[in-house]
């Protein structure tokens, strides 16, 4: 069976393996990046209808000034986002798992959402809504990641940075298969690699059956 490479952040790497040894997998985890808080003032929650949250870093990392936000509903991408604010005691309105842009599709048009977000991030196609971003953490390179493990296996890509950054360091790719969250992780990691497959949804549970799907399959004869 092939090894299954985990590229993304911590605590993120962790739970992933955790997930894929469930599925009797063998999971490894090697991040590229080191996430980190950012300093932030929380502007008035007066001011808006709502709290976008995209990422369950925003939560693990907005400190103190959280607080600050608790009277606004917050509309989730993600289960682990959405039981991140819940844990912190937002109220969920809505959570969704097909990404921000069918999130926001869903929501009334014209809401003002404040969006708690990472330094690097992708702009929602849509914008029904009025939507100010405010950087709540950021995701460091790390310089010298332990990649000598990095052939004949499947490895897990979770955004376009993470796309890009492995094709920075690999130049070895024939024998490595990569499945990405989306087609713009794909596409990110460019060419090269013995295959290259995209999770049906952008959540971790679908990128794990995607990996057990290329992991189990047959050896050519």
């Amino acid at each position: 069976m092939k090894r299954v490479l985990v590229l993304r952040p911590e605590p993120g790497a962790s739970a992933t393996v955790e997930r894929a040894r469930l599925l009797g997998l063998d999971a490894a985890a090697t991040p590229l990046f080191e996430i980190e808080p950012v300093k932030w003032n929380a502007p008035d929650p007066n001011g808006f209808d709502g709290l976008l949250l995209t990422s369950a870093n925003a939560v693990r990392y907005g400190g103190e000034q959280l607080k600050l936000l608790l009277e606004l509903k917050a509309y989730a991408v993600g289960e682990a986002t959405a039981n991140s604010a819940r844990d912190s005691g937002f109220d969920v309105a809505t959570s969704g798992d097909y990404g921000v842009d069918a999130l926001l599709s869903s929501l009334p048009k014209g809401l003002k959402l404040l969006h708690l977000c990472g330094s690097d991030r992708r702009q929602a196609e849509l914008r029904d809504q009025e939507i100010t971003s405010v950087i709540v953490y950021r995701s460091r390179q790390i310089d010298a990641p332990d990649l000598s493990f990095a052939t004949d296996c499947v490895a897990l890509i979770h955004s376009p940075r993470a796309g890009t950054r492995l094709a920075e360091l690999v130049r070895e790719r024939c024998s490595i298969e990569i499945a990405a969250i989306s087609k713009a992780a794909a596409d990110a990691a460019g060419s090269g690699w013995a295959s290259i497959h995209v999770a049906h949804r952008p959540t971790d549970e679908a990128l794990l059956a995607l990996a057990a799907r290329l992991c189990n399959k047959p050896e050519p004869k």
